[in-house]
């Protein structure tokens, strides 16, 4: 299954590093039966879309744990091929739990945010708490930042991008 595990650049320098990742609570999501039923329409790719996005608001949440302020503001997707997860309807349409580390060999892209996004994403993150409680406000922040796409890269580009940053 194609997972979105939701993460930070700190978090992705350690899988270049260690060549593994434990994700944070085993937490990640995917294209599950749930999320296919919650939508009226829409192709396998427009909803894996739609699960990659809910990885990159869950990364917003990362940055927002980050109280000193030092991990650079900008979100980051790792998407990967894994056989073991576990459906958590109870938690969200998309959310899967993942038992174990997942490892660069099962990585298939990694997606992160361009510089062009720091403002937008630094003024999510300070809201991201008010949007999921329903100020319209926020929401409008939380927007700004989903309006830029993240970048794609391939595996083997993520160390480039890392020493480049």
């Amino acid at each position: 299954m194609r997972i979105y595990l939701p993460a930070t650049l700190p978090m992705l320098q350690q899988l270049v590093a260690d060549k593994q990742l434990q994700p944070l609570g085993g937490t990640a999501f995917a294209l599950t039966p749930a999320l296919r039923e919650s939508y009226a329409t829409g192709d396998t790719e427009e909803l894996e879309y739609a699960a990659m996005r809910e990885a990159a608001r869950a990364s917003l949440r990362l940055l927002a744990a980050d109280e000193d302020g030092k991990i650079e503001q900008r979100r980051v997707v790792i998407s990967a091929d894994v056989d073991d997860v576990t459906l958590r309807p109870d938690l969200d349409h998309a959310v899967v739990k993942v038992s174990g580390p997942v490892s660069w060999k099962q990585l298939a892209a990694v997606h992160v945010d361009t510089g062009e996004a720091e403002d937008a994403v630094r003024a999510a993150v300070e809201v991201i708490d008010a949007a999921d409680l329903g100020d319209p406000d926020a929401e409008f922040a939380l927007g700004e930042a989903e309006d830029h796409e993240l970048a794609w890269y391939a595996p083997q580009e993520v160390p480039f991008l890392l020493e480049l940053m």
